[in-house]
């Protein structure tokens, strides 16, 4: 026998349905309680006597593409305790059912919530309004604040790291509980004092994964000096990486000196190639001024008011790291250097008539970029000499150092070969950070001590110097499990969180979505 279908499973439990009104785009139910007593908020004291009655209205999940309202008929009793300050109180229905003053059901309100945390405001607001749901944008940003919620277990081992409210203007710190996976804790800044003072509150942290910079380290000992620092691997990686780039830039000028280009002759340069090379001349002047002045013992401020160059660019000239005479850049024409070079020697030496048949083998170019190949090669030929080798710039240098020869073409091999000739501090550089790197992949620590012996007198000193002082961090990231890639990934769904928000992604509002998605 199947079950009678009645008006009052239209409504939550301990509800009873007096009048139904259906019209085209709406519900309305007339309803009330279903109990004869009620409980007064004061004295907890039953009582039957009803003194007067009114209406409240509040919303309920949609039906049948129509809102659904109900007129929730409220009885006011007389409480029976003479000790209870209360005369008349009004009845309370369950939390569950209906919290106070609340204009809608709590089973609409845990929609409109999930709702918000997922899609935030104006995306959420959008939904609702298709699923027949009466909520703005601003009631769903309400909503997610009101029903914040904070994780009071105790934490063991959490991530730290910062986030960018606006690049390069702003930030703030993120807080990861490592073991639960989710995020604990929004800090408004970056400042040490402010994680600090957050990590002072929260004793029980045992290990804190963080990144390479200082201002975390320092506020970590000082909270939690008990606590095991962890430096974060992949920086671990990236550093080494960065440290050999820098090895490779200082090098520039003896990698200039074995490759052959240290000096060029502008007769074999075209248009394009002889404005570079002008501003390599340049450059080198006013190198060799700012390096005069440095040699005599004057600032960085005093070389800069007297030669107008910014402090940026004269640090990168004391570093030695502004040497590279042109700026490589990838040719429409490379692809088709063999096939060209072919009809050169076969005696075509027209730039008009080469142009048009490399169209028709595929070439997109102008005429300007064939004519500009044919001069330097009839430059090259009349002056009896190879064309004019290029020295790459020191991060397609680095690439290639650190690349296998089987992956690398003749010309680059050559390249490669002639620089590790000539050049063997960069050689030994790179073995230092390989073995670094292969030292932190096979989670081999005792192999640090002899490393930081070995690379502190070689071009990533530096590099040397900065793990040797985090060396209790770096020895944790070689033996424990735990990274701050994890803490990384919550970053990223900050971010699009808050791109999600529309510019309206307070810290407050932010922690409330994102902790309310992660679940418990």
């Amino acid at each position: 026998m199947r079950p009678r279908f009645r008006s009052s499973s239209l409504v939550p439990a301990g509800l009873v349905v007096d009048h139904l009104d259906v019209s085209a785009d709406r519900i309305g139910l007339v309803v009330r309680s279903g109990s004869a007593v009620a409980t007064c908020p004061g004295c907890q004291t039953s009582s039957r006597h009803i003194q007067s009655r009114y209406q409240r209205r509040a919303a309920d999940l949609p039906l049948g593409g129509r809102r659904v309202e109900l007129e929730v008929m409220v009885r006011r009793f007389w409480c029976d305790a003479t000790a209870c300050g209360r005369k008349i109180f009004a009845e309370r229905f369950p939390d569950d059912v209906l919290p106070a003053f609340a204009r809608r059901t709590s089973r609409l309100e845990q929609i409109v919530h999930h709702l918000g945390l997922a899609l935030g405001g104006r995306p959420g607001a959008g939904l609702a309004q298709r699923l027949m749901l009466p909520v703005s944008r601003d009631t769903l940003l309400r909503v997610i604040r009101r029903r914040a919620t904070t994780h009071s277990d105790p934490l063991g081992v959490i991530g730290i790291d910062d986030f960018a409210w606006r690049r390069n203007h702003r930030y703030g710190t993120l807080v990861c509980d490592l073991e639960r996976r989710r995020i604990v804790a929004l800090l408004p800044d970056r400042e040490q004092a402010t994680a600090q003072m957050w990590l002072k509150e929260n004793a029980s942290i045992q290990i804190v994964a963080r990144d390479r910079g200082g201002g975390y380290g320092e506020a970590i000992a000082r909270a939690l000096p008990q606590a095991i620092q962890v430096a974060d691997r992949w920086h671990l990686m990236e550093n080494a990486s960065r440290g050999f780039l820098d090895a490779v830039r200082r090098s520039m000028r003896q990698v200039r000196e074995v490759v052959g280009a240290a000096t060029i002759n502008p007769a074999l340069l075209t248009a394009a190639e002889r404005i570079q090379y002008e501003g390599y001349l340049r450059r080198e002047e006013a190198d060799a001024a700012i390096r005069a002045l440095a040699e005599a013992g004057i600032s960085i401020r005093r070389i800069c008011q007297r030669l107008g160059h910014s402090r940026k660019v004269v640090r990168a000239v004391l570093r030695g790291e502004r040497t590279d005479v042109f700026r490589v850049r990838q040719s429409s024409l490379d692809a088709y250097l063999p096939w060209l070079d072919a009809q050169w020697d076969a005696g075509s030496r027209n730039a008009t008539e080469l142009w048009r048949r490399a169209k028709g083998q595929g070439f997109r170019g102008s005429l300007r970029v064939v004519g500009e190949w044919a001069t330097r090669r009839r430059r090259a030929e009349q002056a009896k000499i190879e064309r004019l080798q290029r020295v790459p710039s020191a991060r397609t240098l680095a690439r290639w150092l650190t690349t296998g020869r089987d992956r690398l073409t003749r010309a680059e091999t050559l390249t490669v070969a002639a620089v590790e000739d000539g050049v063997p501090v960069l050689v030994e550089a790179r073995e230092v950070v390989s073995a670094f790197q292969t030292m932190v992949r096979a989670m081999a620590p005792d192999r640090l001590e002899g490393w930081l012996a070995h690379a502190g007198a070689g071009l990533v000193a530096s590099f040397a110097r900065g793990v040797g002082q985090d060396k209790a961090a770096v020895l944790a990231a070689i033996t424990l499990p735990w990274s701050n890639g994890q803490t990384e990934g919550q970053i990223t769904k900050l971010k699009l969180v808050k791109r999600q928000m529309y510019g309206r992604g307070k810290i407050d509002l932010l922690q409330a979505r994102l902790i309310g998605l992660t679940p418990p």
